[in-house]
Protein backbone atom coordinates (compact mmCIF):
# COMPACT_ATOMS: atom_id res chain seq x y z
CA UNK A 1 0.00 0.00 0.00
CA UNK A 2 2.97 2.12 0.54
CA UNK A 3 3.64 4.11 3.30
CA UNK A 4 1.01 5.25 5.52
CA UNK A 5 -1.04 5.68 8.74
CA UNK A 6 -3.86 7.10 10.61
CA UNK A 7 -3.74 10.76 12.44
CA UNK A 8 -5.66 12.89 14.23
CA UNK A 9 -4.94 16.87 13.50
CA UNK A 10 -3.37 18.86 16.95
CA UNK A 11 -3.20 21.89 15.77
CA UNK A 12 -0.94 24.60 14.09
CA UNK A 13 2.15 25.85 15.54
CA UNK A 14 6.02 27.04 14.22
CA UNK A 15 9.65 25.72 14.31
CA UNK A 16 12.94 27.07 12.87
CA UNK A 17 15.02 25.56 10.32
CA UNK A 18 18.80 25.46 10.66
CA UNK A 19 18.98 28.87 9.03
CA UNK A 20 16.71 30.10 11.29
CA UNK A 21 13.85 30.66 9.53
CA UNK A 22 10.37 30.51 10.93
CA UNK A 23 8.62 27.15 9.04
CA UNK A 24 4.73 26.96 9.40
CA UNK A 25 3.90 23.26 10.56
CA UNK A 26 1.11 21.71 11.14
CA UNK A 27 1.04 18.57 14.51
CA UNK A 28 -0.72 15.24 13.56
CA UNK A 29 -0.97 12.58 16.35
CA UNK A 30 0.14 9.98 13.49
CA UNK A 31 -0.97 6.39 15.24
CA UNK A 32 -0.26 4.13 16.65
CA UNK A 33 -2.74 2.22 14.42
CA UNK A 34 -3.53 -1.53 14.25
CA UNK A 35 -3.92 -3.67 10.92
CA UNK A 36 -7.42 -4.70 11.62
CA UNK A 37 -8.05 -6.64 8.62
CA UNK A 38 -6.12 -7.67 5.25
CA UNK A 39 -8.39 -7.49 1.83
CA UNK A 40 -7.14 -9.64 -1.07
CA UNK A 41 -8.44 -9.94 -4.38
CA UNK A 42 -9.20 -13.62 -4.05
CA UNK A 43 -11.62 -12.87 -0.78
CA UNK A 44 -12.63 -9.27 -1.81
CA UNK A 45 -11.52 -8.22 -5.33
CA UNK A 46 -9.21 -6.32 -4.74
CA UNK A 47 -5.94 -5.31 -1.93
CA UNK A 48 -5.99 -2.86 0.73
CA UNK A 49 -4.57 -2.84 4.69
CA UNK A 50 -7.13 -1.67 7.03
CA UNK A 51 -6.30 0.61 9.78
CA UNK A 52 -7.56 1.32 12.92
CA UNK A 53 -7.04 4.37 15.15
CA UNK A 54 -7.59 5.01 18.85
CA UNK A 55 -9.18 3.31 20.91
CA UNK A 56 -12.83 3.49 22.10
CA UNK A 57 -13.86 2.03 25.34
CA UNK A 58 -15.61 -1.33 25.48
CA UNK A 59 -18.80 -0.02 27.21
CA UNK A 60 -19.27 2.66 24.60
CA UNK A 61 -18.41 0.15 21.37
CA UNK A 62 -21.29 -2.20 20.10
CA UNK A 63 -20.78 -5.74 19.90
CA UNK A 64 -19.92 -5.46 16.02
CA UNK A 65 -17.29 -3.21 16.45
CA UNK A 66 -16.21 -5.52 19.58
CA UNK A 67 -16.56 -8.25 17.17
CA UNK A 68 -14.87 -6.44 14.01
CA UNK A 69 -11.63 -6.53 16.33
CA UNK A 70 -11.79 -9.93 18.81
CA UNK A 71 -13.38 -12.70 18.39
CA UNK A 72 -16.62 -13.38 20.15
CA UNK A 73 -18.50 -16.00 20.97
CA UNK A 74 -22.13 -16.69 19.18
CA UNK A 75 -24.43 -19.03 17.46
CA UNK A 76 -23.60 -18.11 14.38
CA UNK A 77 -20.02 -18.63 14.71
CA UNK A 78 -20.37 -22.35 17.19
CA UNK A 79 -22.25 -22.85 13.97
CA UNK A 80 -19.97 -22.18 11.29
CA UNK A 81 -16.89 -23.27 13.27
CA UNK A 82 -18.85 -26.80 13.18
CA UNK A 83 -19.38 -27.10 9.76
CA UNK A 84 -15.60 -27.00 9.15
CA UNK A 85 -15.58 -23.00 7.78
CA UNK A 86 -12.74 -21.26 9.32
CA UNK A 87 -13.27 -17.77 10.58
CA UNK A 88 -11.38 -14.77 9.29
CA UNK A 89 -8.03 -13.27 11.62
CA UNK A 90 -8.64 -11.02 14.37
CA UNK A 91 -6.65 -8.01 15.37
CA UNK A 92 -6.73 -8.68 19.24
CA UNK A 93 -6.90 -5.03 20.24
CA UNK A 94 -9.81 -2.84 21.52
CA UNK A 95 -12.25 -1.90 19.26
CA UNK A 96 -10.97 1.66 17.36
CA UNK A 97 -12.59 4.96 17.00
CA UNK A 98 -11.72 5.32 13.75
CA UNK A 99 -11.71 2.88 10.91
CA UNK A 100 -9.76 3.25 7.13
CA UNK A 101 -8.49 1.18 4.19
CA UNK A 102 -5.32 2.04 2.53
CA UNK A 103 -5.44 0.70 -1.23
CA UNK A 104 -2.17 -1.27 -2.40
CA UNK A 105 -0.21 -4.47 -2.31
CA UNK A 106 -0.65 -6.28 1.27
CA UNK A 107 2.89 -8.15 1.67
CA UNK A 108 4.55 -7.39 4.75
CA UNK A 109 1.58 -6.81 7.04
CA UNK A 110 -0.41 -9.38 8.96
CA UNK A 111 -3.51 -8.73 11.62
CA UNK A 112 -2.86 -7.45 14.63
CA UNK A 113 0.16 -5.58 13.42
CA UNK A 114 1.21 -1.94 15.36
CA UNK A 115 2.20 0.62 12.97
CA UNK A 116 3.87 3.85 14.25
CA UNK A 117 4.82 6.85 12.90
CA UNK A 118 8.87 5.40 12.57
CA UNK A 119 7.06 4.17 8.90
CA UNK A 120 7.27 8.09 7.88
CA UNK A 121 10.65 8.88 9.24
CA UNK A 122 12.70 8.46 5.72
CA UNK A 123 9.32 9.82 3.82
CA UNK A 124 10.23 13.36 2.49
CA UNK A 125 6.70 14.54 1.66
CA UNK A 126 3.06 13.45 2.17
CA UNK A 127 -0.26 13.59 0.86
CA UNK A 128 -3.20 14.61 3.88
CA UNK A 129 -6.51 13.25 3.13
CA UNK A 130 -9.07 15.02 5.75
CA UNK A 131 -12.51 16.81 5.86
CA UNK A 132 -12.92 20.22 5.44
CA UNK A 133 -14.39 22.46 7.98
CA UNK A 134 -17.95 22.88 6.76
CA UNK A 135 -18.67 26.80 6.26
CA UNK A 136 -22.63 26.35 5.99
CA UNK A 137 -24.36 28.53 3.61
CA UNK A 138 -22.01 30.87 2.01
CA UNK A 139 -22.18 33.81 -0.39
CA UNK A 140 -20.28 34.03 -3.71
CA UNK A 141 -18.11 36.68 -2.54
CA UNK A 142 -16.76 34.30 0.02
CA UNK A 143 -17.12 30.87 -1.57
CA UNK A 144 -15.79 32.01 -4.67
CA UNK A 145 -13.84 34.93 -3.60
CA UNK A 146 -15.96 37.34 -5.59
CA UNK A 147 -14.92 40.90 -5.44
CA UNK A 148 -18.27 41.97 -5.49
CA UNK A 149 -20.22 45.20 -7.06
CA UNK A 150 -18.50 48.62 -7.17
CA UNK A 151 -18.82 50.59 -3.56
CA UNK A 152 -19.88 53.80 -6.02
CA UNK A 153 -23.20 56.15 -6.35
CA UNK A 154 -25.76 54.52 -8.14
CA UNK A 155 -25.39 50.84 -6.67
CA UNK A 156 -27.93 50.49 -3.91
CA UNK A 157 -27.80 47.40 -1.22
CA UNK A 158 -26.40 45.10 -3.74
CA UNK A 159 -22.63 45.54 -2.81
CA UNK A 160 -22.22 41.36 -1.80
CA UNK A 161 -24.37 40.17 -5.02
CA UNK A 162 -22.59 37.96 -7.62
CA UNK A 163 -24.19 40.09 -10.61
CA UNK A 164 -25.77 38.50 -13.29
CA UNK A 165 -25.95 34.77 -13.65
CA UNK A 166 -28.57 33.66 -16.83
CA UNK A 167 -28.55 34.34 -20.26
CA UNK A 168 -30.60 36.69 -22.43
CA UNK A 169 -33.43 35.63 -24.94
CA UNK A 170 -31.63 32.50 -25.89
CA UNK A 171 -30.66 29.86 -23.49
CA UNK A 172 -33.25 31.63 -21.54
CA UNK A 173 -31.79 29.71 -18.47
CA UNK A 174 -28.81 29.68 -16.29
CA UNK A 175 -26.25 27.56 -17.22
CA UNK A 176 -25.07 24.44 -15.17
CA UNK A 177 -22.21 24.89 -13.00
CA UNK A 178 -22.52 28.80 -12.68
CA UNK A 179 -20.72 29.69 -9.22
CA UNK A 180 -23.35 31.06 -7.20
CA UNK A 181 -24.05 31.12 -3.22
CA UNK A 182 -24.05 27.31 -1.89
CA UNK A 183 -22.67 25.15 0.59
CA UNK A 184 -18.99 25.62 1.59
CA UNK A 185 -16.63 23.08 3.28
CA UNK A 186 -17.68 19.95 4.49
CA UNK A 187 -15.85 17.92 1.85
CA UNK A 188 -13.08 15.69 1.20
CA UNK A 189 -10.03 17.54 0.84
CA UNK A 190 -6.23 16.31 -0.24
CA UNK A 191 -3.29 18.39 0.75
CA UNK A 192 -0.48 17.34 -1.77
CA UNK A 193 3.07 16.96 -1.67
CA UNK A 194 3.54 18.79 2.15
CA UNK A 195 7.07 18.51 3.19
CA UNK A 196 7.48 16.14 6.48
CA UNK A 197 9.75 18.77 8.51
CA UNK A 198 9.76 16.44 11.87
CA UNK A 199 9.06 13.12 13.29
CA UNK A 200 8.83 12.81 17.05
CA UNK A 201 9.06 9.20 17.80
CA UNK A 202 8.68 9.28 21.31
CA UNK A 203 5.04 11.21 21.06
CA UNK A 204 4.11 10.41 18.35
CA UNK A 205 3.82 13.57 16.33
CA UNK A 206 3.93 14.12 12.44
CA UNK A 207 5.18 17.84 11.57
CA UNK A 208 4.67 18.65 8.30
CA UNK A 209 4.46 22.26 6.09
CA UNK A 210 1.64 24.40 6.19
CA UNK A 211 -2.00 23.80 6.80
CA UNK A 212 -4.01 20.17 6.19
CA UNK A 213 -7.76 20.20 5.88
CA UNK A 214 -9.89 19.51 9.30
CA UNK A 215 -10.64 21.54 11.98
CA UNK A 216 -8.39 20.65 15.24
CA UNK A 217 -9.02 17.55 16.12
CA UNK A 218 -10.01 15.88 12.83
CA UNK A 219 -9.03 12.76 11.79
CA UNK A 220 -6.99 12.48 8.78
CA UNK A 221 -5.03 9.68 6.71
CA UNK A 222 -1.13 10.54 5.68
CA UNK A 223 0.54 8.62 2.91
CA UNK A 224 3.12 9.10 1.25
CA UNK A 225 2.76 11.42 -1.70
CA UNK A 226 2.80 9.79 -5.48
CA UNK A 227 3.07 13.29 -6.94
CA UNK A 228 6.23 13.86 -8.76
CA UNK A 229 8.05 16.85 -9.21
Amino acid sequence: MGKGILGRKVGMTQVFDEGGNAVPVTVIQAGPCHVVQLRTVDRDGYEAVQLGFQDRPRRLASRSERGHVAQLESKRQKARAAAGVASSAKAGCEPKRWIRELRGPVEGYQVGQEIAVDTLAEVAAVDVTGVSIGRGYAGPMRRHNFSGQRASHGVKKVHRHPGGTGCSAFPSRVMKGTKMAGRLGGSRVTARNLKVVRVDLEHNLLLVRGAVPGPTGAFVVVRETNKVG
